[in-house]
């Protein structure tokens, strides 16, 4: 159990570490919050079915395709970061653009087999206006493929590793 635990936080830490290389070197937001989650999910399920690649890629680029439309329609121009006074329009907007995300998110998530919770946290960074413009949700989806394309390189390179010692 408790190699279970140290294995899995390195390897969430290594994956991450990967896309902070690449955010520090292009100077372009290629970590944000909700890859936390998906990190720790391929570390922890590394086989399972919630790590194949085209639910951990299908459900974010739901999210951030469903954020950014949101974010367009509803709150353009506007952020969560600003403080917004009580009953203000500018609130309004940001939470109706939240919750349209999510529940758009939830719907198309359900419809295409891509279930992968951290996505509702990525529709949510875009759709109030933390990464809102179309070249920050592309470097979202960007980075969720390459952390998947990392992991499977990973297990890859473990199974021959494995396989050349027997």
């Amino acid at each position: 159990m408790v190699r279970q635990r140290v294995g899995t936080s390195l390897y969430a830490g290594f994956l991450f570490t990967v896309l902070g290389l690449v955010a520090w070197a292009s100077g372009q937001p290629f970590v944000f919050p909700s890859l936390g989650p998906s990190a720790f999910i391929l570390a922890f399920d590394r086989r399972g079915e919630r790590t194949r690649t085209y639910r951990i890629v299908g459900s974010h680029l739901i999210g951030g395709v469903v954020g950014l439309t949101a974010y367009t329609v509803l709150a353009a121009g506007i952020s969560i970061t600003a403080t917004h006074a009580a009953f203000s329009p500018n609130g309004l907007r940001l939470a109706g653009s939240g919750v349209l995300s999510i529940i758009v998110t939830s719907w198309g998530m359900i419809a295409t087999d891509t279930n992968h919770a951290p996505a509702c946290a990525t529709t949510l960074i875009v759709s109030l206006g933390l990464l809102s413009t179309p070249l920050q949700v592309a470097i979202i989806v960007i980075s969720v493929v390459i952390l998947v394309e990392v992991h499977a390189i990973v297990l890859h390179l473990f199974e021959r590793v494995t396989s050349d010692s027997q």
